[in-house]
């Protein structure tokens, strides 16, 4: 019995945040930490990106994107439309190492890139000890 819910309590947890994820429209992130900045890239293909919209305020980092209505061509008619792009809206909360003023984006080849540069105080030290 344990080994059984065991199995569905890690399936719930471990797989609950990508079926959701696909369910509510969010695209995929990934989270990169080095030396001197943390980056964050969207997995948004198909895009332009004149449709997102990025905003810092009060240390909530707020991405979005909404598709603009494309005019119908005259004299054409659709016979099948698959093509559709849903708004969607991620919001990640920032501390205090974040330099706000420097915080750059790209878009390029369908990865949203975020570039979150860490204050100078927040960079790690590092310092060669001499041994006497």
């Amino acid at each position: 019995m344990t080994r059984g819910f065991d199995s569905i309590f890690n399936e719930f947890f471990n797989e609950f945040p990508a079926k959701m994820q696909s369910k509510l429209n969010f695209p995929p992130v990934n989270i990169h930490e080095n030396e001197n900045s943390y980056e964050v890239e969207l997995s948004v293909p198909g895009r332009s990106k004149e449709d997102f919209k990025i905003s810092l305020e009060q240390g909530l980092l707020t991405i979005s994107f909404e598709k603009k209505e494309e005019n119908k061509t005259e004299g054409q008619k659709t016979l099948r439309r698959e093509f559709s792009y849903q708004s969607f809206t991620r919001s990640f909360n920032l501390d205090e190492t974040i330099n706000a003023e420097n915080i750059q984006a790209k878009y390029e080849n369908g990865i949203l890139n975020i570039t979150l540069p860490k204050k100078e105080q927040a960079k790690p030290v590092k310092k060669e000890i001499n041994i006497q």
